[in-house]
């Protein structure tokens, strides 16, 4: 009986001080996001989704995000700061963002968003923007205008710096009266997505 609690309290021990599966795969990761970030679990509607760079160091971009030059307009080159007061960010920026919950929203048309988004986006085409703001906070008065004083803080994201279906939504949120503030810009969208290798998922509608 003495062995067998020995035993029983050596197996309790390594099972505590042992990495878990998920920590132990991250620290195998040759290609991490970051040297203190290996990967990002986020919540989605369909449940947690790591998110982490491509291991293939061979793996080169998708094609529907290599070309170089689309005809402008409408594929015109976004310039950094979308609206005063709205702030623009990178994909650590996104991450931690993400992983902490923050809504993020693919302001894409819903066949861009279908063929591949950022785990964790809801859809919000930018032609539907000005109608739907109820879906992040704001409420709509008497007099048919909105109300967003409790407007969530939330980051839309396109196909890239050369998109400008995100920053259409962005100033259709603020001509609204949505709070500057309230708004994170991920210029980089798809296509720098694309280019860093991080997790695509098919989107939902």
């Amino acid at each position: 009986m003495k062995h067998l609690l020995i035993a029983l309290v050596c197996l309790f021990t390594l099972a505590v001080s042992a990495p878990s599966p998920a920590v132990a795969a991250d620290d195998a990761l040759e290609v991490k996001i970051n040297a203190r970030m290996p990967s990002v679990t986020v919540p989605t509607a369909d449940g947690p989704v790591k998110i982490m760079r491509n291991q293939d160091t061979n793996n080169t971009i998708d094609p529907a995000y290599a070309k170089t030059s689309r005809k402008c307009p409408p594929f015109c080159i976004q310039p950094m700061q979308v609206a005063p007061g709205v702030t623009t960010v990178g994909e650590v920026e996104l991450l931690e963002f993400a992983k902490a919950g923050g809504k993020m929203i693919d302001g894409r048309t819903v066949e861009w968003h279908v063929k591949g988004t950022i785990p964790g986006a809801i859809n919000m085409p930018y032609t539907q923007m000005a109608e739907r703001l109820d879906e992040i906070g704001c409420t709509r008065g008497a007099d048919k205008k909105w109300d967003c004083a409790k407007a969530e803080k939330v980051l839309l994201f396109c196909n890239g710096p050369w998109c400008g279906q995100s920053p259409m939504a962005i100033k259709a949120m603020l001509r609204e009266g949505y709070p500057a503030d309230k708004i994170l810009y991920y210029r980089g969208g798809m296509q720098a997505w694309h280019v860093l290798g991080l997790t695509v998922v098919e989107g939902n509608f």
